[in-house]
């Protein structure tokens, strides 16, 4: 009896050995409702780039290449040291590789990467800023980022010879260095703010009015910096072939894991509920229980953004935006609402597994801990958690890991913007 007890054991350790080794099922067929939500996340299904009305120099060679040479010169901070691809490196896929930004000293949040972000309405986490070049202006002036200044940017750009001539080739003459205070701007330190008061208004108009074509430039340079084609797009273009063509299948492009993290994705982890559309990221704000780096209060993420974007003078209704009010409606009905508590903005997933670590102040330094923090869905320290706990398994969780691996390519973009500038 006891032999036999022994067998049936075996049997059944056998059978859960089977089980637990057994490669995941895989659906044999994609539903048509499935292979439509498939089909919209792939680049295929991306549109063109839109245009940034605020922006009119948005699609202009000229400007790309004048920001192309800002994006990598160093003299646009304030120690000569630091400048935008110091945080944003071509070769970590546009970000730093660190869990806060170091520029002139130490950040406040983790570095977002640039590919593919010109399709966004909104930038930095909590959406302070509503277009790409009043994005770029920002860390010019952080003290801790650049810090450089404004009257310190216009001076650069009026006394350097080259930078000079491809300025006023696009938007006319730049105000006299010999003008402009060393400096000088509204968001220094005392003595910066008091040169700036002293300037006469029409001076600090056509100063700011500079300052802002500077961010116009590196906008329309990063607007060049659009998604590559993964091994993803290839399978959701293929599975979307009708089911009698026998050519062009999906075939070997995706492996067992890669499928079943994909029916995953789209299915029981509820992922594609916010990280949708070909670049992944629905552009929204969600709170999704963060906890703050140690140390630190939690923040209060879109709360605060929505009023920071509001009053920017340089966002879409500012003076120095080339769009017409009636264009800014992204600003003008912004949802603004205690719901928003905690909420930071959704980052699309391309090249996900080569920009670690993660988060608003990156938190998390591995995927696997990230998936495991939205397969528990913690208590939000700072309203509420819209995620739900989704109990899922190891092998769930590794075979999600395995789809995001799947959506990584290189930028489809000329390889002159992917490096310095050529002089």
């Amino acid at each position: 009896m006891n032999k036999r007890i022994s067998a049936i054991f075996l049997l059944i350790a056998a059978a859960v050995l089977v089980w637990l080794l057994a490669p995941p099922p895989l659906p044999e067929r994609w539903t048509e409702s499935e292979t439509a939500l498939i089909s919209s996340l792939s680049l295929s299904a991306l549109p063109p780039l839109p245009p940034d009305s605020s922006n009119s120099a948005a699609d202009d060679e000229r400007a790309a290449a004048l920001g192309h040479r800002l994006f990598f010169d160093p003299r646009l901070s304030a120690n000569g040291a630091v400048s935008c691809a110091s945080c944003h490196r071509p070769e970590l896929s546009f970000t730093d590789g660190l869990p806060i930004a170091v520029g002139t000293g130490p950040g406040r949040r983790h570095t977002p990467g640039l590919i593919g972000t010109a399709y966004s309405p909104w930038f930095y986490w909590d959406g302070r800023r509503d277009s790409q070049w009043a994005q770029a202006l920002t860390p010019l002036e952080t003290h801790f980022e650049q810090g450089a200044g404004r009257t310190a940017i216009v001076r650069l750009l009026a006394s350097d010879p080259d930078y000079k001539t491809m300025y006023e080739e696009i938007f006319g003459s730049l105000p006299d260095p010999a003008r402009l205070p060393e400096s000088a701007s509204p968001l220094g330190d005392e003595p910066g703010r008091r040169n700036w008061r002293m300037l006469d208004p029409d001076l600090r108009f056509k100063i700011s009015s500079a300052f802002a074509n500077a961010g116009k430039s590196l906008a329309a340079y990063q607007r060049k910096l659009l998604p590559g084609r993964s091994r993803f797009d290839d399978y959701a273009d293929a599975a979307a072939i009708p089911q009698g063509d026998t050519h062009h299948r999906p075939g070997d492009t995706l492996s067992r894991d890669e499928i079943a993290g994909l029916d995953l994705f789209i299915g029981a982890a509820q992922c594609v509920n916010c990280h949708n559309g070909p670049l992944f990221t629905n552009h929204d704000f969600h709170n999704t229980g963060i906890l703050p780096v140690l140390g630190q209060l939690p923040s209060v993420g879109r709360f605060d953004g929505v009023r920071l974007a509001r009053d920017d003078p340089f966002n879409c209704l500012g003076e120095f935006s080339d769009a017409a009010p009636g264009q800014c409606a992204e600003l003008r009905f912004a949802r603004f609402d205690n719901e928003l508590t905690g909420a930071h903005r959704t980052p699309g997933l391309r090249n996900v597994t080569l920009t670690a670590p993660y988060m608003h102040t990156g938190q998390m330094g591995t995927l696997a801990e990230v998936l495991q923090h939205y397969d528990e869905a913690p208590t939000s320290m700072l309203g509420h958690n819209e995620a739900k706990p989704l109990g899922l398994s190891s092998r769930q969780l590794r075979q999600l890991e395995a789809f995001l691996h799947s959506l990584e390519a290189a930028p489809a973009a000329a390889a002159e913007w992917l490096r310095p500038p050529q002089h």
